[in-house]
């Protein structure tokens, strides 16, 4: 099986019904579709409301959007001095030298800007305004690479991006952000591993999963590679509703993380990104859900629940002293103590 990527081939694959390709055809024409083989197995057909298919099957649900969602949730274009580079924070930048990914979520807080109708990959000479400002920046202590997926580049092409983070020498850090481990885990092979450490920094890679089913034996073996050759695993989730939004779930996850040598990191509160209001909860229930984790499972397994504030604020652990009320509506006290609402007023 190859990847699937037009609603013929979902309803092929026995994905969608045919009544529902016209629906799906919409969606397509604005976000794109992409269920790695691997993924596509996963799926039970028989369960209408499978947590897999719900993250990777596109829903005529998609096209409605609400007052508060915005293209750009998160406001990385506000910190974007160059292009690819979002620094937000003082000592570390993103740089996003690909807006491709191996799968397409249907609730990613990028989905205006990945696929082929999105940003595309850097060109050489916006790659090299890119390096420049990470090498003209000494207090960057830490370069994630993001976009899109980093890892659906050839291991040659990752070594070349590596290789240019060596010659900083105030970049300490290399942190990549990918599903690649769970959704493609024959891509972790030795080439792959060899271009990771090609730089001589310390390399961290943050593995996003949400549902304890994405880490297969291939999966953990994958990530099992990694953390063998030294490089150091940590977990990125979101809190979804339909996918994770149980204690049970949410517990089971996290322990198949840990039993995998990856330490649960953050766990995002959904972004307020176009057509994606079907998989969000409120901040109560996140709030509820991971309180319930306290004192059920291991502190190993613990994540950080966190929001990304809209606007560009940065990320805020949701936690008694951040979140507050003010008039009726919630406020998030942002990573320099100021308070924002949420959900914000109109865009």
């Amino acid at each position: 099986m190859s990847t699937l990527r037009t609603p013929a081939e979902l309803e092929e694959a026995g994905l969608i019904a045919s009544g529902e390709v016209p629906g799906i055809a919409r969606v397509a024409e604005r976000y794109a579709i992409a269920i790695s083989p691997a993924m596509a197995d996963l799926i039970d057909k028989a369960d209408p409301d499978d947590p897999i298919a719900r993250q990777f099957v596109p829903d005529a649900a998609e096209l409605a959007t609400t007052p508060e969602e915005r293209e750009d949730p998160i406001g990385d274009l506000a910190h974007s001095p160059v292009e690819g580079i979002v620094h937000r924070y003082p000592d570390r930048v993103l740089l996003k030298a690909v807006h491709i990914c191996p799968v397409y979520c249907r609730f990613c807080f990028r989905r205006e800007m990945v696929g082929p109708q999105g940003l595309g990959t850097l060109a050489p000479e916006a790659l090299d305004r890119a390096f420049a400002y990470i090498a003209g920046h000494p207090e960057v202590w830490e370069v994630i690479l993001t976009g899109g997926d980093p890892m659906v580049l050839s291991a040659r092409r990752l070594s070349a991006l590596m290789q240019r983070l060596s010659a900083i020498g105030h970049v300490k850090i290399v942190r990549l952000h990918t599903r690649v481990p769970v959704v493609e885990p024959e891509r972790i092979d030795e080439a792959l591993i060899a271009a990771l450490k090609t730089s001589g920094k310390t390399v961290y890679v943050a593995v996003h999963a949400n549902h304890p089913r994405e880490l297969t034996p291939a999966a953990r073996a994958a990530c099992g590679r990694l953390v063998d050759a030294g490089i150091v695993m940590l977990s990125q989730s979101v809190l979804l509703k339909g996918v994770n939004d149980d204690p049970d779930t949410l517990a089971a996850l996290m322990r198949a993380f840990v039993e995998t040598r990856i330490k649960p990191y953050y766990l995002h509160h959904p972004d307020l990104a176009p057509g994606t209001a079907h998989f969000r909860l409120s901040l109560d229930e996140g709030r509820a859900l991971v309180a319930g984790l306290r004192g059920r499972i291991s502190g190993l397994c613990q994540p950080t629940y966190v929001l990304d504030i809209p606007g560009g604020y940065g990320k805020a652990a949701i936690a008694p002293d951040t979140v507050g009320e003010e008039d009726g509506s919630q406020t998030i006290a942002d990573f320099r103590g100021r308070r924002h609402l949420y959900p914000p007023a109109e865009s």
